[in-house]
């Protein structure tokens, strides 16, 4: 009898430490499984995170400079990381740039195209990486989801009408041509449609690349091949480039024969047209920051597989010197 009560307690025994073990395993299992579980959504957090690449044409142009802020703007307040490439208008350079943002994966490209329809191929590779493309500022061939830009027919319209207004209809101009891409083709449109019911002749026209510095250098040999008196207007499609004519026209000495109109609303540009005898009497202005990121809003949406309008235009807003303390600014 003694025998049993022992062989029954040494059974008792072992069930009890048996459950003990069941536990303890099963307790360890719940601990590993939620630590895992905390790891992978940690992960996914990460994983989630947007990233937003923008490439321009060239941050030594403010426009482009504030292009860049308002993206930063825009990512900030979505918590998405946001790079911010400079192109230099040079074609390989922003190929190469393209690419390195398929190979990071990002989840949008905002793209400034410094060649609308050389960036071609690599608007495609993108495109074939599923990453949503949107154009800004200027249009680019390859396939991209949607354009934002400036209404920029509106802006050559624009100067092109307060051109005729200051010269009564007639007179001689020079045109400062810019990069081969839309926005600058579609100024150049809008001001040619507006002047050619005028008397007004344009007697010049230069590619001044849209800098500040191949501008002076242009508008120096235009002034040296048509004599003094003999231009009343300059027509340039960006500020810079206004900038640029203005200086070759001070350097010139010929301060006063005529004056200047330009398109973006830069600072510098406004700037100077608040000194007293510049000669930059008006500029077609655009917002940039407010274009990018309605581009980013465009590029979210294509992301979700949402249906977006394939071009959407900012219009824009002719500022003079009268005009000038009314105006924001970017």
């Amino acid at each position: 009898m003694k025998m049993n009560l022992k062989k029954m307690m040494l059974l008792v025994l072992m069930l009890v430490l048996a459950l003990m073990t069941a536990c303890s395993g099963a307790s360890e299992s719940t601990s590993e499984g939620s630590s895992n579980s905390g790891s992978s959504d940690s992960g996914d957090s990460k994983d989630e995170k947007l990233t937003i690449a923008l490439s321009v044409g060239t941050l030594a142009n403010p426009f482009f400079v504030a292009m860049g802020k308002g993206a930063e703007e825009a990512g900030k307040e979505l918590g998405a990381e946001v790079l911010v490439e400079s192109a230099e208008y040079d074609l390989a350079k922003q190929t190469s740039q393209i690419e390195i943002f398929i190979t990071k994966k990002v989840d949008v490209i905002l793209l400034n195209a410094v060649d609308t329809e050389g960036i071609a191929a690599a608007v495609q590779q993108a495109k074939d990486a599923g990453i949503p493309v949107i154009a800004v500022d200027v249009n680019a061939e390859g396939g991209v989801d949607a354009t934002v830009t400036s209404d920029n027919y509106q802006a050559g319209q624009l100067a092109g009408e307060y051109v005729i207004e200051q010269l009564g209809g007639k007179g001689n101009i020079a045109i400062i041509d810019g990069p081969p891409v839309s926005a600058v083709a579609d100024r150049i449109q809008g001001f040619e449609d507006a002047i050619k019911k005028s008397d007004i002749k344009v007697v010049a026209k230069q590619n001044g690349e849209g800098s500040r510095e191949k501008a002076l250098t242009v508008m120096e040999s235009i002034l040296q091949a048509n004599p003094s008196g003999s231009i009343d207007a300059v027509f340039a499609i960006n500020d810079p480039e206004a900038i640029g004519v203005e200086i070759a026209q001070e350097q010139a000495g010929r301060k006063d024969e005529f004056f200047i109109v330009g398109v973006d609303g830069a600072p510098e540009a406004t700037e100077a047209m608040s000194k007293e005898g510049s000669s930059i009497h008006a500029t077609s202005a655009q917002s940039p920051s407010d274009m990018v990121k309605k581009a980013v809003e465009i590029g979210l949406k294509v992301k979700d597989g949402e249906e977006v309008e394939e071009l959407i235009k900012v219009p824009v807003e002719l500022v003079t010197q009268e005009t000038l303390d009314s105006y924001k600014g970017w």
